[in-house]
């Protein structure tokens, strides 16, 4: 056998057992997600899989620490900085503030969001072809955050009768 051969060889079998543990871990995770009762409904939100509800779940605690929903963005370090003097106001990139890995989650679980519900794919669209996509992306994400919070805040799982935001402007369609 060749050293190309084997070497081959090894790195298919390392793929293997690599595949191996991640289904493992994803069977867990899929098992913790059916134990709390906070995952299963942010996983009614389409994109939303049971690792990003998990974490959102874990990293927020309970919900009624957060008054609105700038304060969950905020606690995730979606919100953009702000550099004001005088009467100018300017708004730069997001604070970063909050956890890493869930931001990276809600990137993901926003553009796989985007994919499924149209609302999101055209606020997608339209902010990628003005700025770019990194931007676009994480927009949905910060969109994603707030329907989440205002999932779990009303418990009412995610249906696509809903619009965007807050209570006050969902519409029913009868």
């Amino acid at each position: 056998m060749s050293w190309t051969a084997r070497r081959r060889q090894d790195s298919l079998q390392l793929l293997d057992d690599l595949n191996r543990r991640i289904a493992e871990l994803d069977i867990a995770a899929q098992q913790e997600a059916e134990k709390n009762p906070v995952a299963q409904l942010l996983q009614t939100h389409p994109g939303v899989g049971p690792i990003t509800s998990l974490a959102l779940a874990v990293t927020l605690g309970e919900i009624e620490r957060f008054a609105c929903s700038r304060k969950v963005v905020s606690y995730l370090g979606l919100n953009p900085t702000e550099h004001s003097s005088g009467g100018r106001q300017q708004l730069g990139r997001i604070s970063k503030q909050g956890n890493a890995m869930v931001r990276s989650l809600l990137v993901e679980a926003g553009h796989n969001a985007a994919r499924c519900v149209p609302e999101l794919k055209r606020a997608y669209q339209r902010l990628k072809h003005r700025k770019h996509s990194g931007v676009a992306k994480v927009m949905v994400a910060r969109k994603l955050a707030v329907r989440l919070y205002w999932i779990w805040k009303t418990q009412q799982p995610y249906s696509a009768a809903r619009t965007q935001g807050s209570p006050s402007r969902t519409v029913v369609a009868l």
